[in-house]
């Protein structure tokens, strides 16, 4: 072969690798969050969803939330708990586990939540600083901020790192349990970290207890305080970034991949990897909680992840542990909007729709609800927490609806040995209990206490009820 071929030759092997490359690692797509929600309706083949409700318009403006009970059960039959597909009976602990938990598991994944990939990354733990000079609440502890580094040698254009600090007390004579905690930002600790200085919290505005820190270093626990946006972004923009972005080499999901409450709840899952090769936690003793949105994913977390010992599941409501199916506050289309749909898979905009090439959906086409999600965390303990409107709780997280679910999740606890919340009447006629009333006998709990948007005013009631149960 002649010089010129052989030039042509290596220019047509070069441009096949480049173009391989090119292939193999796309440039990350820079959407908004309009185009990546706009994408995933044309992917479903939707043409116009209904719009969310208003929450600060006033009863009888267009589009108002809804907060008459009246009118908050449209669909007032729940999706059945134990029965299987197949509609057998699931009358054992075997049939639960083989059966009727794997098929809760596939509809929760496949309509709500979404798929973990089998191909998610390995995670790199690093202790980057320590902080041995440090007190929470003048009792001894040591702070480490940790860096958990995803592996991102298939796609190096995107860089992910988890942010977490494990703070424990300094004197242990056992191993401690230790609570996973959701956190909206990190720590600041001082540059120097000889420096003697406090770990502070915020007082309750609306009783006299002390920071959820001091309480639980008080009370002998350990702390992993995750940042759950330094891995997954809180928004539809960041659905090409983050670890689900990394994933899918920066494009779009498809309709059953994990959305952002999955995605955080994996680094919570990688947290409790790493808590088992340190000697100081009882790794057998490892809760989750969460407020608000992390709240939601905190019972995502426990629900999927069957080694949590604890779930503290606080003022989560719609697509937490209220139920879909209530027209009250909060809604589906609030949900399926493009300011929420990145919380859960593509495929839960459908049960928005009204109009696609499918026709039209509601909530009462979901094939599961919220109390067979609490159900999946039986029989391990399940302290769900709200606050109250008057002091920032708001009616639109609907803590009525909350309670229902929670009341039809208990069969699941019994029928696995556990206790349920003891509540007598069905879950469509219980009325909420009395503000601070304690339902904390059985695994699956509930507390209403007279604070606001926080979990630390149940705190303590937590702690105590935590420590039975975890015995």
């Amino acid at each position: 072969m002649n010089k010129p071929h052989l030039l042509c030759l290596k220019l047509l092997l070069i441009n096949a690798f480049v173009c391989t490359q090119a292939a193999d690692n796309p440039t990350p797509l820079e959407w908004t969050t309009t185009q990546d929600h706009q994408n995933m309706m044309e992917q479903l083949g939707i043409t116009e969803l209904r719009p969310g409700r208003n929450g600060w318009a006033q009863a009888g403006e267009p589009n108002a939330a809804n907060y008459d009970e009246s009118q908050a059960n449209p669909y007032p039959d729940l999706p059945e708990l134990l029965v299987t597909l197949d509609g057998s009976p699931v009358a054992t602990a075997h049939a639960w586990r083989t059966i009727r938990r794997p098929e809760l598991i596939a509809a929760f994944e496949s309509e709500v939540y979404g798929r973990i990939p089998q191909n998610v990354p390995e995670v790199d733990w690093r202790i980057e600083h320590s902080y041995e000079n440090l007190t929470v609440d003048s009792i001894p502890a040591i702070a480490q901020r940790l860096a958990g580094v995803v592996d991102n040698s298939a796609y190096p254009e995107i860089d992910v790192s988890i942010d977490a600090t494990l703070v424990l007390p300094q004197k242990m004579d056992k191993p401690a349990p230790v609570l996973i905690m959701f956190g909206w930002k990190p720590l600041e600790f001082p540059d120097d970290a000889t420096t003697a200085f406090t770990l502070d919290g915020t007082p309750s505005r609306f009783n006299e207890d002390p920071p959820s820190f001091s309480q639980l270093i008080a009370a002998g626990w350990g702390i992993v305080y995750l940042i759950p946006t330094s891995y997954q972004a809180d928004n539809g923009a960041g659905l090409t970034r983050g670890i689900i972005g990394l994933v899918n080499k920066g494009q779009p999901r498809q309709p059953d991949d994990w959305g952002a409450l999955r995605a955080w709840g994996w680094g919570a899952s990688r947290c409790l990897d790493y808590l088992e090769t340190r000697p100081e936690v009882n790794v057998r003793q490892v809760g989750i909680e969460g407020v608000s949105r992390y709240g939601k994913a905190a019972l995502v977390t426990h629900a999927f992840d069957e080694r949590f010992a604890v779930g503290f599941i606080a003022s989560s409501g719609a697509g937490g542990v209220a139920l879909h199916r209530r027209n009250f506050g909060e809604s589906t289309e609030n949900l399926a909007s493009s300011g929420a749909y990145h919380w859960f898979a593509g495929n839960y905009i459908k049960y928005a729709t009204e109009k696609s090439r499918f026709g039209r959906m509601t909530p009462d086409n979901l094939p599961v609800d919220s109390h067979q999600l609490i159900a999946l965390c039986a029989p391990r303990p399940t302290f769900v927490s709200y606050g109250i409107p008057e002091n920032g709780d708001a009616l639109w997280l609907d803590q009525q609806g909350s309670y229902m679910a929670t009341v039809a999740a208990s069969p699941a606890f019994a029928l696995l040995g556990a206790q349920g919340l003891g509540e007598t009447k069905d879950y469509r006629t219980a009325p909420l209990p009395p503000v601070n009333q304690d339902l904390l006998d059985g695994e699956l709990a509930w507390r209403q206490h007279d604070g606001g948007h926080e979990s630390q005013s149940n705190m303590k009631h937590f702690l105590r009820w935590a420590e039975k149960k975890m015995r």
